[in-house]
């Protein structure tokens, strides 16, 4: 478990500057955490906590929220093999069952070496290119045993180099220059916007106005 490293901590407030409220940076705050330690450790959201203002519960109340946020290490490598319905017609289920052979791990388990955590997922959105998984949220469509097996092996040789580690979201870190923000007011600082202001106007004024 750990905080922040001193680089993230700057690349951290770099983030919250985008932001009219610090906490509304918090979800690319917790990715942040992410991919620093592969999950997201109980002193980095302690510090996140820190860094915006809120309690380390409200902190854990978002990250336990979402599927997507690990609070516990995972592997290097998190495999998820979807088995709702068009992909279990088209041979998810035996799909999983090849990767428990292979990798030697049920759903939820990690591989001894720590490389790959294998998931029975719900519907991931690719319903006409069944039997379909991903890695580290990374696509691949139309698997079947023999690519499972080939991409098991390709991960673990390292020969994936286009499937970065867990927790990485993004290879091109993007940065904004401080002259090219907009906007970044508070909601009582910048006052009430104009098109909500002509929204509360009566009708006749609103046509006049328009």
């Amino acid at each position: 478990m750990s905080r922040l490293t001193p680089e993230n901590e700057l690349l951290a407030s770099e983030i919250i500057s985008r932001y009219p409220r610090p906490k509304s940076a918090l979800i690319p705050l917790l990715h942040l955490a992410q991919e620093q330690d592969g999950y997201v450790a109980d002193d980095a959201m302690e510090h996140l906590a820190e860094l915006v203002g809120i309690t380390p519960a409200e902190v854990l109340g978002t990250c336990s929220f979402y599927e997507m946020f690990k609070r516990e290490p995972v592997g290097r490598y998190l495999l998820n093999i979807c088995t709702n319905i068009a992909c279990q017609l088209t041979g998810g289920e035996e799909l999983l069952h090849e990767a428990e052979k292979v990798l030697g791990v049920r759903p939820g388990g990690t591989t001894a070496d720590g490389m790959i955590t294998l998931e029975d997922v719900e519907c991931i959105a690719a319903c006409t290119e069944g039997p379909c998984l991903q890695v580290n949220y990374r696509y691949e469509y139309r698997v079947d045993p023999a690519g499972l097996r080939k991409l098991v092996d390709d991960l673990r040789s390292g020969a994936r180099t286009d499937i970065p580690h867990h927790g990485t979201l993004q290879r091109v870190r993007q940065h904004i220059p401080a002259d090219r923000l907009g906007g970044i007011e508070a909601p009582e600082v910048a006052g009430t916007p104009a098109w909500f202001t002509a929204r509360q106007a009566p009708p006749s004024e609103q046509k006049a106005g328009s």
